[in-house]
């Protein structure tokens, strides 16, 4: 009886010991998965104790408070959106900071793309003022070894880059992002950059020859080669769309000294505010929306940054375009509203963090199904990109 009873509780020691070990594992997997270091003992017990109360998201948010999930997991995940090549081998910069901050403090994430927001060192740590011409600000923050997790504060871009606050919208004026997609062209790319960074699509997924091409700028042949079909077929595609979203930011240029600055690195951005007229248009317009204007001399003229979103019609309507806003507007601001209450703009996020989480895509009907009530989580909870690193860390952890 004795020995039935010994082998009895050798059986339930070994049995809570497999069961800690379970949930000690989906616990270091959580924090793993979201702070990229292992938990400490104390909050690997903390986290195991809310996952056996059922409380796996509670686990996940005890991860999130790690400061390495700002300083590496965030500036990680975000620093690919900040530069053409979608290097993660590129310095803080406002761009960037504005993100971890918009997340750090459950912002509506929507804001990113049209607020007078930005983020700054804390005033107490002495860093070198922001500057509209270098990132020393943001630079001096990471030599520094700040922590972005209590060092970031917010405060509006018009007050720190003098901008008018009509010409801000979020991170497409921020500093960083002007000089990557202001820079030299004709401010196609900021467009094309936003739609994949922020809609998850590249202008070929968007691709429709069935929209009008009358908004098409005069730079583009409309028979390349001498063959018009690939006008037709192609180009009209792309630009027929693309164009008159553009259109948003033609006050917009990044200006430098070529001569001494061939990169463009200490430039800054230069909005055309209501008085500025430009020799070469005699408007508002950056000389940029005129550029090769013999290519197609009938082509469209850019007289103002009216913007007009053709998308809403045909194929593209499918990215779930807010029934509260009209589609057309004026300059970046309104373009990013637009943009940040489409239907695709939320399961994007949803799917960049899952992917950042899980270390995979969503490909299975389980993972589909997952980021689809994901999807509708971050909606309901007011567009706090948190909850979503919480519930992928979750769903990914293992049984």
């Amino acid at each position: 009886m004795i020995q039935h009873r010994i082998l009895l509780f050798i059986a339930i020691l070994t049995w809570a010991s497999s069961s800690w070990s379970n949930e000690a594992d989906q616990a270091k997997r959580i924090h793993d998965r979201i702070a990229g270091v292992p938990p400490i003992s104390t909050t690997l017990n903390e986290m195991v104790n809310k996952i056996n109360q059922g409380d796996e998201l509670d686990a996940a948010f005890i991860a999130i408070e790690n400061s390495n999930f700002y300083n590496v997991t965030l500036k990680n995940f975000v620093t690919p959106w900040t530069n053409k090549d979608q290097s993660i081998f590129i310095p803080l910069n406002d761009y960037s900071a504005t993100v971890i901050g918009l997340i750090r403090d459950d912002a509506d994430f929507r804001q990113v793309l049209s607020a007078d927001i930005i983020y700054v060192g804390n005033n107490a740590l002495g860093l070198p003022a922001y500057s509209n011409s270098n990132n020393n600000h943001y630079l001096a923050l990471v030599d520094q070894g700040i922590d972005l997790k209590t060092g970031l504060q917010a405060t509006t871009q018009s007050s720190v880059t003098g901008l008018n606050s009509a010409a801000i919208a979020g991170i497409l004026t921020t500093r960083a992002a002007s000089q990557a997609f202001f820079y030299a062209g004709t401010n196609r790319a900021m467009l094309r950059f936003t739609l994949m960074n922020y809609l998850c699509k590249d202008l070929e997924q968007l691709a429709d020859t069935t929209r009008p091409p009358d908004r098409i700028r005069q730079d583009v042949s409309r028979s390349p080669g001498g063959d018009s079909r690939l006008f037709l077929n192609n180009c009209i595609g792309c630009h027929s769309g693309m164009d008159p979203l553009a259109q948003a930011f033609a006050y917009y240029e990044w200006e430098y000294n070529s001569d001494i600055d061939p990169t463009g690195i200490n430039g800054q951005l230069i909005y055309n505010n209501t008085n500025s007229v430009n020799p070469i248009t005699g408007t508002r317009v950056q000389s940029k929306y005129h550029i090769n204007s013999t290519t197609f001399p009938y082509g469209y003229v850019t007289p103002n940054d009216q913007w007009d979103n053709y998308w809403r019609k045909g194929q593209n309507q499918n990215l779930g375009w807010s029934s509260s806003l009209t589609g057309t507007g004026n300059g970046a601001k309104s373009l990013g509203q637009e943009l940040a209450a489409s239907e695709q703009f939320a399961s994007c996020q949803v799917e960049k963090v899952f992917t950042s989480v899980c270390l995979r895509k969503p490909l299975s009907d389980d993972d589909k199904d997952q980021i689809s009530a994901m999807t509708q989580s971050f909606k309901t909870s007011g567009y706090k990109l948190k909850q979503v690193f919480a519930e992928s860390a979750v769903y990914c952890m293992g049984d």
